[in-house]
């Protein structure tokens, strides 16, 4: 990290929480500033198809106990 990113972050830990996230949302925003139609196109798509497939059935869902405890364990476990 530069000298100045340092300053400049050392000044943004001394935000508020508000102002500390509000200033990272428009960091983010400056990323994003190209939108790619083809992704975005893409990611509707795959949202639209997941959707289908939990409301018709054909998708397996998973409990978040279960889940939880699969991550703990593995977690636990070094992986």
């Amino acid at each position: 990290m530069t000298e100045q990113a340092s300053t400049l972050l050392q000044k943004a830990l001394s935000l508020s929480v508000e102002e500390r996230a509000d200033l990272d949302c428009s960091l983010i925003d400056s990323l994003d500033a190209t939108v790619d139609e083809g992704a975005s196109v893409a990611w509707d798509k795959e949202i639209a198809q997941r959707a289908c497939d939990l409301n018709s059935g054909q998708a397996k869902t998973v409990p978040w106990v279960d889940v939880r405890a699969r991550l703990s364990s593995k977690l636990s476990n070094g992986e």
